[in-house]
């Protein structure tokens, strides 16, 4: 029986969803789930470990990419308990405080990873459109300045959302369609009127991930162009292919949520699973990607990673 507190009509528990029609494979859909948190835990912790340790990566590029290591870091294990507590135990109760908690951390990662991602696109242009000017601008106290601005950043933008989500009274079913919580997964379910909550909702993402998305559209044609004027085929090649890591880490941030925002708002007669299959892909995949890309695409990342392995880097 679900009871609901008084004075606010918030629910006790809400309900996460698993693999809608998979339930009794969950053991073994586990599996797969348990490697991908196993993957992005150990490769992340492996490059910050890796960043911190060899003091030939103290510059701006690997710093910022310790920074996007973090945030995926965070954005894993923000998920991890609710999503391998359902697949393992079946607990799929949270209750409301717990799953506000979880917003703030999920989204608040979410939005410091656009920022981190629009900031290593930033140092890609100063590095390629202005070298020499390059030590000067990023220097080692701009860059902890940046960092506490990317979580200030990211966590006042929550604040007023999650705020204006707990005034809402829940009288519907409790039953999430993810397996944690996602703001407008939860906002849905609301019997209050939430078009406060909507526009603010909407215009928090233009403002962080919309806009960081159109900056780094703008660094990438101000880099093409400055690349283009390069008299040398190798110089030019050699520019873009130090661009290469950090364009695929856009595309495996961006394209997901896109795809998990197209079908929160059009994919109403879609499949329940392809809701659950969509948002877990949206979150794990980044993490699990990146320092694959980093490790294999960046060399010195590599050569050190192979150093602590003891094999010898060819």
């Amino acid at each position: 029986m679900l009871f609901f507190n008084q004075s606010t009509a918030h629910p006790t528990v809400f309900f996460l969803t698993g693999i809608p029609g998979l339930e009794s494979s969950q053991a073994w859909i586990s599996i797969p789930f348990c490697c991908l948190y196993a993957i992005a835990i150990s490769g992340n912790s492996m490059i910050l470990f890796v960043i911190i340790t060899e003091s030939s990566l103290h510059e701006p590029m690997y710093y910022f990419l310790s920074m996007l290591s973090f945030t995926d870091l965070g954005l894993c294990l923000s998920t991890l308990v609710t999503v391998l507590g359902i697949f393992w135990f079946n607990v799929r109760e949270i209750n409301f405080d717990a799953c506000i908690g979880q917003m703030f951390f999920i989204h608040g990662f979410t939005f410091m990873e656009s920022s981190v991602l629009l900031v290593m696109a930033f140092d890609r242009f100063i590095a390629i459109c202005n070298p020499l000017r390059y030590a000067m601008i990023l220097t080692n106290s701009r860059i902890i300045a940046v960092g506490f601005a990317i979580v200030i950043r990211g966590t006042t933008a929550l604040v007023p959302l999650l705020l204006l989500l707990k005034r809402l009274s829940f009288c519907r079913s409790h039953v999430l369609h993810h397996s944690y919580c996602f703001h407008p997964d939860v906002m849905k379910l609301s019997c209050s009127d939430t078009k406060i909550n909507s526009a603010f909702g909407l215009a928090t993402v233009i403002s962080t991930a919309g806009l960081d998305s159109v900056l780094i559209l703008l660094s990438y044609v101000l880099i093409i162009r400055s690349v283009l004027c390069i008299a040398s085929k190798e110089e030019r090649k050699k520019a873009f292919g130090t661009c290469v890591s950090h364009l695929s880490a856009v595309a495996i941030f961006y394209i997901p949520m896109i795809s998990l925002s197209l079908v929160h708002r059009f994919g109403k007669h879609a499949p329940p699973f392809v809701h659950t299959l969509i948002a877990n892909v949206y979150l794990l995949i980044p993490p699990v990607m990146n320092p694959i890309i980093y490790s294999l695409k960046t060399k010195q990342i590599r050569k050190t990673m192979l150093k602590i392995f003891f094999i010898k880097p060819s």
